[in-house]
């Protein structure tokens, strides 16, 4: 019989031990502070996040994927933040993958049992023809889940990064992946349930490292979603907002500047700032990698479009009209990151308890890249 007695989000919490006699008021009132102690303990973890963003940015660059495995709850929330990826950052959408215990009918319907096979888990990274060049997290809040186990031994002893994300201390699939991201959130409102506040510290994380992967990698410009696909009619809206603020144009030369880029933002931005017609800002787009600001900096004007950058729509800059030249789709992509070699990960802190905060005494985790590998 497998022993969960040890495991802190097992544990009974002590403030809700008459929660069956809690007022609706005080139902949530308990919930939304256990909820702030979620994002405490990821607080902690802050560096191990930083090193996960910086794994996973580099396999982008190198040609791989984020892969995300789990089961229940946190095979969904991995799911949930891969499905996403490709509207948000215009990326295709197998380049983020959810793998979920049960397949996709386990994300609408519980398929609970599928967690004990730790055999599936190698399986399914099997059938997506997993590489050495891909970056593997492994995701279960009890950090004990056989199917996401199975699956981080097997992308380990395939060569690729591996990182866990566990709501417990010392978790076994912290053990197994070559960095553990364990925010210790304790007991649940309702005991063992870990949809809640578990739920809601991995979530945090996930955003995290896609977030900041896509955003080293010139997913982003300031704070903007340039690489935003325009699949319904608030994204469309949303390109042309974006390409306003970046810009500090008028809607008429954002929708020209648009129409000039086949529907890019990022190259319409660029295109504006640099003064130059699209075929042209995509070879500055090109040299820097996707990424916006190097092409900006990188440009012979480029002390006039920095200048242009740190102007709020506000101000009423006109950009020029752009004329109506159409010029064939370019392919931009961002694929920037610095390679480093030799790091390994040296493990994250338990926490003492759930609920304290930590002092930040830990160094900060050193940027490292995928490590090149041999087939």
């Amino acid at each position: 019989m497998v022993d969960l007695s040890k495991l802190t989000t097992e544990q009974r919490n002590p403030l809700t031990l008459e929660l069956d006699t809690f007022s609706p008021l005080e139902i949530a009132q308990a919930m939304n502070a256990e909820d702030a102690n979620a994002v405490k303990a990821v607080e902690c973890v802050l560096p191990q996040v930083a090193q996960a963003i910086q794994w996973a940015a580099s396999c982008l660059a190198d040609g791989g994927r984020i892969i995300y495995l789990g089961a229940g709850t946190s095979g969904r929330l991995g799911v949930l933040d891969a499905v996403e990826c490709p509207p948000t950052f215009g990326v295709d959408n197998d380049l983020v993958v959810g793998l979920i215990a049960g397949g996709e009918d386990a994300f609408v319907k519980a398929r609970e049992g599928a967690e004990d096979d730790t055999s599936q888990g190698e399986g399914d990274l099997r059938a997506i023809d997993l590489c050495e060049r891909d970056f593997v997290v492994g995701l279960a809040a009890s950090g004990r889940t056989p199917y996401v186990i199975g699956g981080l031994t097997y992308a380990r002893e395939l060569g690729c990064k591996t990182a866990a994300v566990a709501c417990v201390p010392t978790s076994r699939i912290g053990e197994v992946a070559e960095l553990a991201i364990e925010p210790v959130t304790g007991p649940e409102v309702l005991t063992g349930s870990t949809r809640l506040k578990a739920g809601t510290a991995q979530k945090l994380v996930l955003n995290m490292i896609s977030t900041g992967a896509m955003t080293l990698t010139g997913k982003v410009y300031q704070n903007l979603m340039v690489d935003v696909k325009q699949t319904n009619q608030k994204l469309h809206a949303r390109a042309r907002n974006i390409v306003i603020e970046a810009c500090g144009c008028t809607p008429e030369a954002a929708a020209a500047a648009l129409e000039e880029a086949n529907g890019s933002v990022k190259l319409a931005v660029t295109s504006i700032l640099l003064n130059l017609p699209a075929a042209q800002a995509a070879e500055a787009l090109s040299a820097s990698n996707g990424h916006v600001r190097q092409a900006l900096e990188g440009a012979p004007h480029a002390s006039r479009a920095r200048s242009q950058t740190h102007l709020p729509a506000s101000t009423g800059v006109l950009a020029r009209t752009l004329v109506g030249r159409r010029h064939g789709e370019q392919s931009v992509r961002g694929s920037f990151c610095r390679r480093r070699q030799g790091a390994r990960h040296t493990g994250c802190a338990p926490l003492p308890a759930a609920h304290e905060r930590c002092h930040h005494g830990n160094p900060p985790a050193h940027s490292l890249g995928c490590r090149a590998r041999q087939d």
